[in-house]
């Protein structure tokens, strides 16, 4: 049988079938008002419809006062603490926070000293990979997107475990410990063995125990494996505010109702890694970046406000860059005043800056955010206001940091499946029913015809 060519529009007949696709999938849009669906499972106003309760993760956006509900600055909770007093309390006592948050989200309480040095322990005893699957599955066939490598070898090491199906809580929260210890390892090794294949030099370095998480992101990628304080902290609080969002963010949510079949852990972190690989979930940051770029080739000078507006116009016009009429960065499905998780990375964000020398480029980014929600604003009928989210700034902060575009939707993953996890195992614990919402079929009966008559 001959190989298909996957060129564009290499095979007429697809293409023809295609067209029959677009011709008869659409649905008329009124039918979502006459039959009161909430499309994407929000209402009119873009809020979510409960579907679930949760513990772990709380998103607010809004706030109800004498009968009347407002927009408020954003605020982001962990198990009930303000992610804002979390990292606080990192800075206050000079230390990276991502294992702690982990603990966090994973328990729901904070541990001392001692379950915290237990914990990062346990993480580092699993942070290694079954005999030779770096050569058998992450060097072999090596993906161009570090997305499909992740789940590749997620749904890989479901071979490599005895004890794959066995979804008693003790045997799923090892499969989650291990799956968050060697998230780094798979990340960075198959960016590294994806270059090798297109003719680079091929380093690759073992975990080191001693370091954290993050730090070990930046110790195995590197070829000299060396790193600042500042970019640990970095990229340590990038995973803290990437950690949980929440049970209702869509690769989350995947994780609840592919759970809830009663599927292995490790199918369900194949499946949320499917979700936010999207680049509406994901992959914002890298497009943000892509915007940065142009608009820099585009604007000459950088404080000129109104040619800065001018651009963003034609962005919203569908004048410039990708012709989407999207401004990347601004806007979020929940927050309208304020993302706490950007305003906490965004003062970090300068002082990194600072060391890097590239603060003309951060406060061209503080002026495109300050301006971009009065464009919009101007520009467009809106039901709330718009603000930076946190792939505003990330983007920029992986690219200080050296990391390479095709690792920054990994990054996300390496900090959510923390929340993933913690979302399963509540999934597990409290559920007995399989999620199924409804859908209306809004097709009217038709009789089958014969072959000869049709």
């Amino acid at each position: 049988m001959a190989r298909y060519d996957y060129s564009e529009a290499a095979c007429p007949l697809i293409e023809e079938l295609a067209g029959i696709c677009k011709a008869e999938f659409p649905i008329n849009p009124d039918l979502y008002t006459k039959f009161d669906v909430k499309r994407g499972l929000r209402d009119l106003n873009g809020k979510g419809v409960l579907a679930g309760l949760t513990y772990i993760g709380n998103v607010v956006a809004s706030k109800t006062v004498d009968g009347v509900t407002m927009p408020c600055e954003g605020e982001l909770y962990y198990r009930g603490i303000d992610v804002k007093e979390l990292v606080a309390g990192f800075i206050a006592d000079d230390r990276l926070g991502f294992e702690e948050t982990i603990y966090l989200l994973l328990f729901g309480r904070l541990p001392n000293k001692k379950q915290l040095q237990d914990f990062t322990e346990l993480l580092a005893d699993l942070r290694y990979l079954p005999s030779v699957f770096t050569r058998d599955v992450i060097m072999k066939a090596p993906s161009d997107n570090m997305m499909n490598t992740l789940a590749k070898c997620v749904l890989a090491l479901y071979s490599y475990d005895q004890c794959a199906n066995d979804i008693s809580i003790p045997n799923v929260l090892r499969q989650c410990l291990s799956l968050i210890s060697l998230f780094p390892l798979i990340s960075v090794y198959g960016y590294q063995a994806y270059n090798f294949k297109a003719g680079e030099s091929l380093i690759i370095h073992q975990p080191n125990r001693k370091l954290s998480l993050a730090e070990n992101i930046l110790y195995m990628l590197r070829p000299d494996s060396k790193f600042t304080p500042l970019e640990a902290k970095l990229l340590d609080l990038a995973l803290v505010l990437h950690a949980e969002h929440g049970g209702g963010n869509n690769s989350t949510f995947t994780v609840h109702v592919v759970s809830s079949s009663g599927t292995d852990t490790y199918s369900a972190i194949a499946a949320a890694l499917g979700s936010l690989k999207g680049p509406k979930h994901g992959g914002a940051n890298i497009k943000v970046c892509e915007m940065f770029d142009d608009l820099m080739d585009n604007v000459k000078d950088w404080k000129d406000e109104d040619e800065i507006k001018n651009y963003l116009r034609s962005l919203l016009h569908k004048e410039g860059f990708d012709h989407s009429g999207l401004i990347y960065g601004m806007g979020h499905a929940v927050y309208s005043i304020s993302d706490p998780r950007a305003k906490v990375f965004k003062s970090f964000v300068q002082k990194l800056s600072v060391e890097k020398g590239r603060e003309k480029e951060y406060e061209l980014y503080a002026t495109v955010e300050r301006l971009a929600s009065e464009v919009i604003a101007s520009e467009r009928k809106i039901y709330k206001g718009v603000c930076a989210n946190v792939d505003f700034y990330s983007g920029f902060v992986y690219r200080m940091l050296g990391l390479p575009e095709e690792l920054f939707t990994p990054i996300f993953a390496i900090a959510r499946i923390a929340g993933w996890s913690a979302h399963r195992i509540e999934e597990l614990i409290n559920s007995n029913k399989i999620i199924r919402p409804a859908y209306k079929a809004v097709v009217e009966p038709r009789r089958y015809t014969p072959m000869a008559e049709r």
